[in-house]
């Protein structure tokens, strides 16, 4: 696993320009990657780029987005009606999921009030279950707020 660290480090530091890619192998037959061709290790070109491009931002660099992998021929399509249709559906059941959190995390809230002198773990268990409530909560709130 050292080794491996070792090997891998020198392709963390690659600068953003580097252009060649060498896979070095010394004569203990220890592998390095690199940027830079040794004299002392046989070195095989593992990819070769045309050159460093501009910096995003700058003059010559023209602005692309990035290519995205087209969608296959055969994927299913959704018709607009079908997909609103879905989206209802899904708000409906995310506002049920939000009321029944809450109905459950206002009876915990009340277990907890009415706990009294319980045990420590007890009062312990009565905070995780409120605290699990809220969690659920405040998760579903932010799904919801989330669908267009």
């Amino acid at each position: 696993m050292r080794f491996l660290i070792v090997a891998l480090f020198p392709l963390v530091a690659l600068p953003a320009s580097a252009s060649t890619l060498y896979k070095c192998t010394d004569e203990s037959g220890v592998v390095l990657y690199t940027n830079q061709k040794t004299a002392k290790k046989t070195c095989t070109v593992l990819s070769q780029s045309p050159g460093p491009a501009p910096p995003a931002g700058s003059a010559g660099a023209p602005r692309q987005r990035a290519s995205a992998t087209p969608t296959p021929a055969d994927f299913p399509r959704v018709s607009g009606n079908e997909q609103k249709s879905r989206d209802t559906d899904r708000r409906a059941i995310l506002d049920k999921e939000l009321a029944t959190e809450s109905q459950s995390a206002e009876k915990a809230r009340k277990a907890l009030q009415e706990a009294g002198n319980q045990p420590a773990d007890k009062l312990q268990a009565l905070r995780d279950t409120l605290a699990l409530h809220e969690r659920n909560v405040e998760s579903l709130k932010k799904e919801l707020g989330t669908l267009r």
